[in-house]
């Protein structure tokens, strides 16, 4: 094996400076946890691997002045799960990084490096889309915004320019009568790779919905937002004929591929179960809020 270099700068610009530098040689590491197995495995062979943990902004949980949330891009989701108050306002995008690998890796595993590593199976990335959260990147040209869903290009691929780091997610506040959920399917019970998974946010107002996102993974080649079915619950009261309406809409957005873990037809009706189920969820959760 060639040498590597290590590195573990101790601030973003650092970090940025030193990404850019390398041309495309390097890599981050977040947490590792997917990086590591794909050196192991040959898939990657980076020539450098710059550590970001060691940046204080990137390792942040923040609570902003009006109820939002601000994640560094590295923390980890043992480090969510303790969090006094993310869990109780967001449960849904909780659960979601949560179900990143084992207990084990859960003390490494991190949002940011879910998200940039592009599996259309990531767990985290629908919950996130779910919840209208936005992230901040960083590169030698500056910081800049964006939406979750905008930053996956395809398997294994980002939109990110070269050099752009991702600095932390902002998840917008709560309006009140608000929740969230985030279920998947997999073979077994746990430890698996989503089959399919859906995100679900809603708002209600007097039991009716008057806001709502809706996203699906690990059916199309990139995390998807189902606006369409988020109109079909806007309005309702979770009427079944509603629900059904959302359900057909993820139906209708589903472009999964048949392999070893389900096939286009499997993986097309479980988006639309998917979301009845995550729908009565969040709108339970709602209801306590």
């Amino acid at each position: 094996m060639a040498d590597i270099q290590y590195l573990a700068p101790r601030t973003l610009d650092e970090a940025v400076g030193a990404y850019a530098a390398a041309a495309g040689a390097a890599r981050i590491l977040a947490g590792g946890t997917d990086l590591l197995v794909q050196m192991r495995s040959g898939a990657v062979r980076p020539g450098v691997i710059i550590d970001i943990k060691k940046i204080a902004e990137l390792t942040r949980i923040e609570e902003t002045p009006d109820g939002g949330f601000r994640i560094g891009a590295a923390v980890t989701g043992a480090a969510l799960a303790e969090h006094p108050r993310f869990g109780k306002v967001w449960p849904g995008v909780l659960e979601a990084v949560n179900l990143i690998g084992s207990k084990q890796v859960q003390g490494r595993a991190s949002p940011g490096g879910n998200l940039c590593n592009a599996s259309p199976a990531a767990d985290s990335v629908p919950a996130l889309v779910a919840a209208g959260a936005t992230v901040t990147v960083q590169g030698p040209n500056g910081r800049r915004e964006m939406p979750v869903e905008a930053v996956p290009a395809g398997p294994g691929r980002t939109s990110l320019a070269p050099g752009e780091i991702v600095v932390r997610f902002t998840l917008p506040p709560r309006p009140a009568g608000s929740g969230d959920a985030y279920l998947r399917m997999i073979p077994r019970t746990e430890m698996d790779i989503a089959v399919v998974g859906c995100g679900v946010n809603l708002t209600l107002r007097d039991g009716a919905v008057t806001a709502a996102r809706v996203s699906l993974g690990a059916v199309a080649p990139t995390v998807l937002l189902v606006e369409d079915a988020a109109k079909a619950l806007i309005g309702s009261r979770l009427e079944e004929a509603a629900l059904e309406a959302a359900a057909a809409a993820c139906r209708a957005a589903c472009r999964p591929i048949n392999d070893k873990r389900g096939t286009i037809a499997y993986r097309t009706r479980v988006a639309g179960v998917l979301l009845k189920r995550a729908a009565a969820i969040a709108a339970e959760r709602a209801g306590r809020a």
